[in-house]
């Protein structure tokens, strides 16, 4: 029983191990290319110390509750072991495809309030904050008039990702 209890405990630091040490020790293993890429993702820490650590800590319960014998424990242990280890793959494949953290694009200025930072000439470049995806930006802003320092201004158009054009807001 020491000995599973010995894998369960080895498991469990492992897996603390990959989560502190985020990738540093999957990029030891990283030059391993087995059988072409057939195991990727099956290999990766997480899911091997679900592995190591669900057939230890099971095959332990199963030999103290039910008096079997290493071989009976091991039996009762890798179905457990393997399960774990699938649904750690299925995890992190669910977690690594999530895209709902899209990245905001030019046209996603277009139509936002900002406020001047930095007065525009007529035909020149000022400032202009603005909020993007909640965050404050400045952004480099030019006008067909002159804006005063202060004021508040629309993006009309985005002329790159670090410029655009504004139209003041009159009230």
């Amino acid at each position: 029983m020491a000995w599973f209890l010995g894998l369960g405990i080895a498991g469990v630091a492992l897996l603390v191990l990959s989560l502190v040490f985020d990738g540093v020790l999957e990029g030891l293993f990283d030059g391993v290319d087995v059988l072409d890429g057939l195991f990727d993702g099956w290999l990766s820490l997480p899911v091997i110390a679900g592995f190591v650590s669900m057939l230890g800590f099971s095959g332990a319960i199963a030999m103290g509750t039910t008096g079997l014998g290493a071989v009976g424990a091991t039996v009762i242990g890798v179905p457990a072991g393997v399960g774990t280890g699938w649904l750690a793959y299925r995890l992190s494949r669910a977690l690594m495809s999530d895209r709902s953290g899209a990245a905001p694009r030019d046209d996603d200025l277009i139509g936002i309030p900002g406020s001047v930072v930095t007065a525009i000439p007529a035909d020149g470049y000022g400032e202009v904050l603005v909020r993007l995806a909640g965050q404050p930006v400045k952004l480099a802003a030019k006008s067909p008039i002159p804006v005063a320092r202060g004021a508040e201004v629309w993006v009309e158009e985005a002329l790159s990702q670090t410029a655009v054009s504004v139209r003041l807001v009159e009230r």
